[in-house]
């Protein structure tokens, strides 16, 4: 079965994400199947939910009314945890997206992979690790945001100050060379921590052949497996190839294939 064309369950904890991310995160959802239920789980009579209502419209999510019954329990986790395993059993999807940053879903990921269905976690970057590793993949939801939502807007240049300015001789101020654009729609690229370059480098050598050089497609796969919360979007690159590139630590090799069309290969640049 095509990856897009898997039939997934999308079940959100409205108590662990914030509702400006639900549109890209059901936007990303889209790119690894077709979220045939779409479910979000609160106590929808609090305040603090009050203003969702545009939100589940928008997106045709169907909310789950869960009172809390005790002070400081989280009730809606167990609702969540049933209705996983009921849509489990009844055997009409194929992967599930669990939208939450709280640890108590990690049994209940374990157990959808175990029955041999896709996990795909999303939650904010204070998820627990164990949660993290228990899906087949985990994304970040502050990476999502649009560009609009995500552009860091250009910092006025500090003041001098009035008696250092006296002083200064005016001279003629050289032109400016063009800041360049990241390619990501305005938001600034993360430095790459040297773990990372390490990580990938590692990674690379695992798929290589013997001139050095690994097939980007395997290389992609690969780090995902290791690593769950792996995504380039994660240092400000849109795509692998373009972080690997840009980096300066790795050579991309653009090859034309006859029957695939273009493949990208890398390798760790030597010293």
């Amino acid at each position: 079965m095509v990856a897009n064309d898997l039939r997934l369950a999308v079940l959100i904890d409205a108590d662990n994400v914030p509702r400006k991310y639900i549109k890209p995160i059901m936007e990303e959802i889209a790119v690894y199947g077709n979220p045939t239920v779409k479910r979000i789980y609160g106590d929808w009579t609090t305040p603090s939910l009050a203003k969702w209502k545009s939100i589940l419209l928008e997106n045709a999510l169907t909310p789950v009314q869960q009172y809390g019954y005790t002070t400081g329990k989280n009730s809606t986790d167990s609702a969540m945890i049933i209705d996983a395993m009921d849509i489990l059993y009844s055997g009409n999807v194929d992967g599930f997206c669990l939208v939450s940053s709280d640890s108590d879903f990690t049994r209940l990921a374990i157990r959808l992979r175990e029955a041999g269905k896709k996990v795909i976690g999303l939650g904010e970057r204070k998820t627990p690790n164990p949660f993290i590793v228990a899906c087949d993949r985990f994304i970040y939801i502050e990476v999502l945001q649009s560009s609009e939502t995500a552009a860091v807007l250009p910092q006025k240049p500090p003041k001098q100050p009035k008696k250092a300015a006296q002083q200064m001789v005016p001279q003629a101020a050289p032109t400016p060379a063009p800041a360049p654009q990241p390619e990501n729609g305005g938001k600034q690229k993360a430095p790459i921590p040297d773990e990372i370059i390490e990580y990938i480098s590692l990674t690379i050598e695992d798929v290589a052949d013997d001139t050095g050089w690994a097939y980007l497609g395997e290389v992609g796969s690969l780090l995902q497996k290791k690593r769950r919360d792996f995504d380039s979007r994660n240092y400000g690159y849109k795509k692998l190839s373009t972080m690997l590139e840009q980096c300066g630590a790795f050579d991309v090799d653009i090859r034309d294939n006859s029957s695939n069309g273009k493949l990208i290969y890398v390798r760790r640049r030597a010293a």
